[in-house]
């Protein structure tokens, strides 16, 4: 990897620069005095073009990632992806590729800080509840259901619950139509909903006797992803390995 540019400014080179998400992206690190846009990409634009960029931003779709987490790494470039689809598998390939290459790499299901945040308080109270679901909203143009954020919640939640020694959420359902109790995620029901209107919306709904708590996020602009995503560029280079999750770049105690 090069040195930083001019004024020891990060460079940084985005794909899926022409995404809604994207131009935001591009547009953020424009506007930032310690960053540098050295190449902004779209479908089809070959990745050399990143060449002498120090951070690769990508924001593209599941079909894409893999393809450009391994050409960045191996051309020298930490990396952070806001990318979803992202399994056991894939992210054991992603290491095997980190640790030949010596880069660092963010997988960020979520660069909301709201979003974040809302994971981490569900995880906290998941313990002292019963019952927990949770409940993702968003614009029908959204490819993949649930949301990676949601998925992530669920398995936070089950991590935490198992800990404690708690068992499934209790359901007496006996008979349901197809996919009415969602989607299940490591035991803890996930209810997509796509619709006009929407963004990006989550809440956790918790419950024990005579009482519930809901946790919830509403992102109305992608704009709201910009602080969170130039934390992580701003840092990935001092973040050894392969980290999955925003939370981990957090002073959260």
């Amino acid at each position: 990897m090069s040195a930083p540019g001019a004024g020891g400014r990060v460079r940084v080179a985005v794909t899926g620069a022409r995404g809604r998400m994207g131009s935001q992206a591009c547009a953020a690190v424009q506007a930032a005095d310690d960053l540098e846009l050295v190449a902004a990409l779209g479908r089809g634009d070959d990745l050399a073009a990143a060449e002498g960029a120090d951070v690769l931003v990508d924001l593209t779709v599941p079909g894409s990632v893999m393809g450009n987490v391994e050409r960045a790494l191996a051309m020298g470039l930490h990396v952070v992806t806001g990318t979803t689809g992202w399994t056991d598998e894939r992210v054991a390939q992603v290491e095997a590729w980190q640790r030949a290459a010596g880069r660092n790499v963010l997988i960020a299901t979520n660069f909301g800080l709201g979003a974040v945040l809302v994971m981490q308080f569900a995880k906290q109270a998941a313990r002292f509840f019963e019952s927990v679901e949770v409940v993702e909203l968003h614009h029908p143009g959204k490819v993949d259901a649930p949301s990676g954020s949601a998925v992530r919640t669920a398995q936070l939640i089950a991590a935490a619950r198992a800990e404690a020694g708690l068992g499934p959420s209790p359901d007496a359902t006996e008979q349901s139509l197809p996919g009415a109790r969602g989607a299940v995620v490591d035991g803890v029901h996930v209810h997509a909903v796509r619709m006009r209107g929407m963004t990006a919306h989550q809440e956790v709904v918790l419950g024990g006797p005579g009482e519930t708590l809901t946790l919830r996020d509403d992102t109305y602009d992608r704009a709201a992803y910009m602080p969170g995503l130039l934390l992580g560029v701003r840092q990935v280079a001092a973040r050894p390995g392969v980290t999955v999750g925003l939370e981990h770049y957090l002073d959260l105690g």
